[in-house]
């Protein structure tokens, strides 16, 4: 029940001809205190709900809860969350041992694309693909609660992360 990840930009559009799978996603909250977010997401033809504690200092770990619910369940819980759906489609890209997921936002967070990797502690080591850009995992301006209420679109000093 412990998260441990780390969030990277993205240098190129080039992950895309490694990936293995891709999905849409559509999110959004209930609660989106940074101490303790409860996160709706619909996930294909499934609904999932989450629970995550604070982040650790490192910014890498932190609780995470997951259950699996009906599509029609989270459809109604979304009409509940918090204002700022965030919507992306997900790329699975394995990359040695260790798979990335690639989100590319879309809606108000059009034109952010950021890479996560799930590990097994924090001083897990891992190869970076050419595609990678600069670590994020401590800036909170990209976890997807504060991009739900402050998105990517709206920013006055956004970014410019993509060579291509």
């Amino acid at each position: 029940m412990k998260e441990i990840e780390r969030k990277f930009l993205v240098r190129s559009l080039s992950y895309r001809e490694f990936s293995v799978r891709k999905k849409q996603l559509v999110q959004g909250y209930l609660n989106s205190d940074p101490s303790r977010t409860v996160r709706i997401r619909i996930d294909g033809e499934r609904g999932v709900l989450t629970i995550k504690g604070k982040s650790n200092a490192s910014g890498m770990s932190r609780f995470e809860w997951e259950t699996e619910m009906s599509l029609s369940d989270a459809q109604a819980l979304l009409q509940l969350c918090e204002p700022g759906v965030i919507e992306k489609t997900r790329y699975h890209i394995p990359h040695g041992s260790f798979v990335f997921e690639v989100d590319e936002f879309s809606g108000d967070n059009q034109g952010l694309i950021l890479a996560e990797i799930e590990l097994t502690s924090e001083g897990d080591e891992f190869s970076r693909p050419e595609w990678l850009g600069a670590e994020v995992t401590q800036d909170e301006r990209f976890y997807n609660s504060y991009l739900s209420k402050k998105p990517f679109k709206a920013w006055e000093e956004a970014p410019q992360f993509l060579a291509e």
